[in-house]
């Protein structure tokens, strides 16, 4: 089980997520924004856009995601 949290995947705060794999990870992220974004959290909007983006064009964010990848494979096992 590894941990990043919402701004070291783009994000404003230091909400931690857990996961077995990077997907897990970028999954809790969005959930976190889409809940953010509901509750009227004006300070995640731009990174909650930012993976609306994402979503929409993989093909475009393959940069970010595959970053995530790596940054997620270097951290340690907790």
């Amino acid at each position: 089980m590894k941990t990043m949290t919402c701004r070291d995947l783009g994000g404003p705060c230091d909400l931690e997520h857990h996961g077995e794999t990077a997907d897990d990870v970028i999954n809790a992220q969005d959930r976190h924004l889409k809940e953010a974004e509901k509750a009227g959290d004006a300070t995640h909007q731009e990174a909650r856009d930012a993976m609306k983006n994402r979503w929409r064009h993989p093909k475009q964010s393959l940069g970010w995601y595959r970053g995530t990848q790596a940054a997620f494979a270097a951290l340690p096992d907790r």
